[in-house]
């Protein structure tokens, strides 16, 4: 993007966006390839996204498995102005599991205790949970009709934000009516 101050306010705006959701909708991929869609609480770190799973949940053992995601965080129906652009950002993520009691682990756990209370802290007990890293490859942050921004870069703002100009198009019939 040209103008280095729309950028910094795109940038404000993703991040407020993100800071103002607690779960996020998660596809992961399951041994035969298929998608999984689901969600989980996350917390936000440097740069990636926080998730405390179930290796007994799909999703769990799915991002085991095949260590790449795609998450989507959107504006809640009932506060959106219109339904079929609602505000959103999704990634494509790299997907890293945290090895338990590690610097790293305790950082990811610590941002979950902040931002939800008690639970995470009480669930890391539980042997069967893990705690896992998406890292953002790409993504997009779309906040209306012909307003989509692909994001560049593995940071949740984007490095580089570039407006997305190839909109929608008539069919063919309708502009010839």
């Amino acid at each position: 993007m040209k103008n280095k101050a729309m950028q910094v306010r795109l940038s404000t705006e993703v991040r407020d966006f993100i800071d103002a959701r607690k779960s996020l909708q998660l596809a992961s991929i399951d041994a035969d390839g298929y998608p999984y869609a689901s969600y989980a609480p996350f917390a936000i770190g440097e740069d990636c996204l926080y998730v405390l799973l179930s290796e007994i949940a799909v999703h769990g053992v799915n991002l085991q498995k095949n260590p790449r995601a795609s998450v989507l965080i959107v504006e809640d129906e009932d506060s959106a102005e219109e339904l079929y652009a609602r505000i959103r950002v999704n990634y494509a993520m790299d997907v890293q599991q945290l090895e338990h009691g590690s610097d790293d682990w305790q950082t990811a756990l610590d941002c979950l205790v902040q931002r939800h209370g008690d639970r995470p802290g009480n669930l890391s007990k539980l042997a069967d949970f893990k705690m896992f890293r998406l890292v953002p490859t790409h993504g997009r942050y779309v906040k209306g009709f012909g307003r989509a921004f692909h994001l560049a870069g593995k940071t949740l703002v984007g490095e580089v934000l570039t407006h997305m100009t190839d909109g929608h198009k008539p069919r063919a019939e309708a502009a010839n009516a």
